[in-house]
């Protein structure tokens, strides 16, 4: 049976929903703030808790995201493996994330972890495009440790 010939907007969708999940990233690696809100619904709800960051609207998650990434001079999101469900103007999508950290310690060294994670997206198609209207980090692994300036006292 020959494999199933996939619609033209369903091809563009996702392809345009790719897109989006590349240039989210290369707005976090760049701290291009501008450029990650050309991401997100102005009401999308973030979730970054289980790698111990915060939840919220999107805009309370972009202020805490512009405060905490300024401490780290590299960052690099690496995606693969997208799943994409397409139903008309939405979509949902679970992407595979990894993701080195480098932090400057005191005495001018580098610290260096990597969080590997999955995004789980619930995606609408606006007049703009598409955009995040929920995402969930779930962290699957965390190589390395926090720099010791950034874990909290027990």
């Amino acid at each position: 049976m020959p494999p199933r010939e996939m619609p033209i907007r369903e091809i563009s969708d996702r392809i345009a929903i790719q897109d989006l999940l590349i240039r989210y990233t290369v707005a976090i690696d760049t701290k291009n703030y501008e450029l990650l809100d050309t991401c997100f619904t102005p009401d999308a709800h973030v979730d970054y808790t289980t790698s111990g960051g915060t939840k919220g609207s999107y805009p309370e998650v972009r202020k805490w995201l512009e405060q905490v990434l300024q401490v780290f001079p590299i960052t690099m999101h690496f995606i693969s493996n997208t799943t994409v469900e397409l139903d008309g103007d939405r979509a949902t999508a679970r992407t595979y994330v990894i993701n080195p950290m480098v932090f400057i310690n005191p005495d001018d060294s580098r610290h260096i972890f990597t969080v590997g994670a999955y995004y789980t997206d619930k995606l609408v198609c606006t007049d703009d495009g598409w955009r995040i209207a929920d995402r969930y980090e779930e962290q699957a692994y965390l190589e390395g440790s926090l720099p010791e300036a950034l874990q909290m006292s027990s």
